[in-house]
């Protein structure tokens, strides 16, 4: 069995130069809900010298927020801040002499594609238009993923810090059980996702779905720690990071 590993990093978080090492992908904040030209950069040049595929994170544009809430915005400032912020990372990444691998939507755009067919397909054009042969990183069983098949390449992105409904949506923050922080549970929860297709809800009902990616924020708390351990423990049970 093999499973990517990806992290959203250069979002002001401390730890990034210890993530980096552990993950195969990584998620890039581009200016939408952090970041700039500068963190766009330092965050490529660490990718490159651990050999991770570099993605871009666009989102709404509203760092007030964090990205984290849904804008009623304009079909067209939408596109063009998608478009700039993917650029900024592809751009960048190609002075250095590397390709942009694999767009990753945040937040609250994230979970609009999820059942907005209007902003799914809208975030399928604009990443089409960019380079067709950039991987999406989409929910299972989400609009975007339905969408884009036949357009895009897509691989499905599973969470291993976070508890799901039985819609396949996360638990809201809000919640005080929407994270995970215990990284036996955590390896349990993402083990189960690779080898059996499976997501165990909080009810100890099942939801099924086949993940090419896997997830952990870099913002939890012990994201470090978290991720040291999963990487040991899937390759004893010869689960290959790639």
């Amino acid at each position: 069995m093999t499973i990517d590993l990806n992290c959203d990093l250069a979002e002001g978080g401390k730890f990034d130069n210890q993530l980096m090492p552990l993950i195969s992908s990584c998620n890039i904040a581009c200016g939408g809900h952090f970041g700039n030209d500068k963190t766009v950069k330092e965050a490529i040049k660490l990718a490159i010298t651990h050999q991770t595929n570099i993605g871009a994170h666009p989102s709404y544009p509203d760092q007030e927020n964090f990205g984290r809430v849904s804008l009623d915005i304009n079909t067209d400032e939408l596109k063009s801040t998608l478009r700039t912020q993917i650029l900024r990372v592809k751009s960048t990444a190609e002075e250095f002499g590397v390709k942009l691998h694999h767009i990753k939507p945040h937040g609250a755009l994230y979970n609009d594609i999820i059942k907005d067919e209007e902003k799914a397909q809208l975030v399928i054009d604009v990443v089409h238009e960019i380079d067709e042969n950039l991987i999406l990183f989409v929910p299972p069983k989400s609009a975007v993923k339905k969408i884009a098949k036949g357009k895009l390449k897509t691989w499905t992105e599973g969470f291993a810090d976070r508890n799901y409904e039985a819609d396949f949506s996360l638990v809201s923050r809000k919640k005080e059980d929407a994270v995970l922080h215990e990284k036996g549970v955590i390896f349990k929860h993402v083990f189960f996702m690779i080898s059996e297709g499976k997501i165990q809800l909080k009810n100890d009902k099942i939801l099924m779905a086949n993940f090419d990616t896997i997830c952990v924020h870099s913002d939890t708390k012990n994201s470090v720690e978290i991720l040291t351990f999963l990487r040991e423990k899937l390759e004893e049970n010869n689960v290959h990071i790639q």
